[in-house]
């Protein structure tokens, strides 16, 4: 039986009161953390990727209005031999 692989889930969504972006996911040990601006959005899928770069990471980027305007996904740098 092969493996199955997990993907780290993130959501980047904006604050109700406008001062940055919150980075949601179960993969966080708190469920979320605030970024403020500037660079509210960038800051928060670099974490993202920083902190899942032994999984595969999905990260959903939403507007104000909950739309989804980007998704990126990308592969885990350390793999386990076979």
């Amino acid at each position: 039986m092969g493996k199955e692989i997990t993907s780290h889930i993130y959501e980047v969504r904006p604050r109700k009161d406008r001062l940055g972006v919150d980075l949601i996911s179960e993969a966080l040990p708190f469920g979320r953390l605030w970024y403020s601006i500037p660079d509210a959005i960038n800051n928060a899928i670099s974490y993202a990727k920083f902190y899942s770069r032994s999984h595969n990471v999905v990260i959903r980027v939403f507007d104000k209005s909950g739309n989804l305007v980007s998704e990126d996904r990308h592969h885990g740098h350390f793999t386990e031999p076979a």
